[in-house]
């Protein structure tokens, strides 16, 4: 459980009463992300407040009436969703660098360069960024504000989100140690046998793992496999 020092205020008015909550600041976040998080325990205090600072509780009654429930984590949940959350300076500072982390990560992984059909590198990526004095706002779910900042990055970079189709052939000993992973990479198509006893599928990625995932079959099959893009 969050220390009434570190926790937030999430504020939210409705029906003319104003509800607030003390809570774990990256919990708050993961809820604006639409992310699944157990509030449980992630609330300083088990109490709703009309004024946190002054210590003015609201009855049960009044949040039954007001949410239909008594559960104070879906309580919580409803405040941090619809209201505001109330940060200080450091901890909005450090918000905005896992938000940025976030974003750079998952252009990185689903971007790549139209003309060359090759990966972005998250440097390059953060750089151009930089370049474009891209703003992140650490309260905005990542996925809204990436199509606004790919639009910024374009005049600097040349990028799209795709995905990309790989068929993978490995030798058939390898196949219990790279079949899990392949999985984890992306749906499979089109698997067979061959007759040489081979093992052969397309592997439907993100374009900005290509890299990785060539990396993770040279390794586990010692560099027998073989790849090819799928047009």
């Amino acid at each position: 459980m969050v220390t009434v020092e570190n926790a937030v205020v999430a504020r939210w008015e409705k029906g003319g009463s104003r509800f607030e909550v003390l809570v774990d600041p990256e919990a708050a976040q993961a809820v604006k992300d639409g992310r699944k998080v157990d509030l449980s325990d992630k609330l300083a205090l088990d109490q709703v407040f009309k004024d946190a600072k002054k210590g003015d509780k609201i009855s049960v009654e009044h949040l039954e009436k007001t949410f239909h429930t008594r559960d104070l984590a879906e309580i919580a949940r409803e405040i941090i969703l619809n209201g505001e959350v109330q940060v200080t300076t450091d901890q909005r500072h450090q918000l905005q660098v896992a938000k940025h982390r976030q974003i750079v990560t998952t252009i990185a992984r689903s971007a790549m360069n139209p003309q060359t059909g090759a990966p972005h590198p998250a440097a390059r990526i953060e750089a151009a960024m930089a370049e474009a004095k891209v703003h992140i706002d650490p309260f905005r779910p990542a996925d809204q504000q990436i199509p606004e900042i790919l639009a910024k990055l374009r005049p600097l970079l040349p990028i799209r989100l795709d995905t990309v189709r790989v068929r993978v052939k490995v030798p058939a000993q390898h196949y219990p140690r790279v079949i899990g992973e392949l999985k984890a990479f992306g749906p499979l198509q089109g698997e067979e046998w061959l007759p040489d006893g081979a093992w052969t599928a397309v592997v439907e990625i993100p374009a900005g793992v290509q890299t990785e995932l060539y990396e993770k079959l040279n390794a586990r099959t010692k560099g027998s496999a073989e790849t090819a893009l799928v047009k």
